[in-house]
């Protein structure tokens, strides 16, 4: 165990998972942050957070419950949470914490965790591997994962690409996620061979093709764009001008699509004027992933 003699900072990006086809595998990471301060022992954890009174300060915290269950034996700490990722919108809150979570068990523990160790740790956590590859690695990365091994492979986004971030402010009419439950064989080959030109596509660095492959819908409920009916609105007006790379966050609740920043901003302009009940935020992507320093 190392002692706190100074302040622990771990700052850890937002995410998004299922670009396009790539459900459960590619996932990407924002420039929205989630921020904890390590700092004094306690005798209890305290957690330490303006984020809603359904969140614990305690124990019973995401974040403590991951450092404990990576070692048990880290003595409680005071914690400082500060965060710009909205909760419950589909940009990975709960992966944010769990990565943070990670990385604080690592410093305090002494633990000397390799990357591959941290993101097969929290897919164990998750149940799969694409959001906390990106928390912990940034841009756009593509994972397997057998509910045992991790394999992820870091995918580079163009420097000049951001997102424009729609959030639904009312919960998508939808029963589970976005994605059916029950596909064909037809429809499993036409999904994995979009996902694989996806890939390629991003390991060539052709970004045009790999936009035009994060918009195919093999794995979209039929009726999608009832129940994300901004889903369309967002598609039209970006194909108006120009712009591809749109796809829905799997709860449904945000709909991204990427570009440059003057692109996305032509896009925000004409949204403000469509019929679309929700808030446009035009984010960075995050090369960097999660980091650790100290104060």
């Amino acid at each position: 165990m190392i002692s706190l003699d100074k302040k622990i900072i771990i700052r850890v990006p937002a995410t998004s998972t299922g670009l396009g086809t790539g459900v459960d595998s590619i996932g990407i990471a924002f420039g929205l942050y989630y921020t904890v301060i390590v700092e004094e022992e306690m005798q209890h954890w305290q957690v330490n957070h303006a984020l809603g009174k359904d969140i614990p300060h305690n124990e019973d915290n995401l974040i403590v419950r991951t450092i404990l269950q990576i070692d048990s034996s880290i003595k409680p700490h005071q914690l400082t949470v500060m965060s710009d990722v909205p909760i419950g919108k589909g940009l990975g809150a709960s992966t944010t914490a769990v990565a943070a979570g990670i990385k604080i068990a690592n410093a305090l523990g002494d633990l000397n965790m390799s990357l591959d160790d941290q993101i097969k740790a929290g897919s164990k956590m998750e149940g799969h591997a694409d959001g906390i590859a990106s928390a912990l690695l940034g841009d756009i990365t593509v994972s397997y994962f057998d509910g045992d091994m991790a394999t992820t492979v870091k995918a580079p986004t163009p420097e000049a690409i951001n997102a424009l971030i729609y959030i639904n402010k009312q919960e998508p009419d939808l029963n589970h996620n976005v994605y059916k439950q029950n596909i064909s064989s037809n429809q499993a080959i036409m999904a994995s061979s979009a996902t694989n030109v996806l890939v390629a596509a991003l390991m060539s660095n052709e970004w045009t093709k790999a936009t035009e492959m994060m918009e195919k819908e093999t794995f979209y409920v039929d009726n999608i764009n009832e129940k994300v009916p901004e889903l369309s609105i967002i598609k039209k007006h970006a194909h108006e001008l120009g712009i591809y790379g749109t796809y829905v966050s799997k709860t449904g609740q945000a709909i991204i699509t990427f570009g440059t920043t003057s692109e996305l901003n032509q896009l925000r302009d004409v949204l403000s004027t469509a019929d679309i009940n929700g808030n446009l935020r035009l984010i960075k992507i995050d090369h960097d992933g999660a980091t650790v320093r100290g104060e």
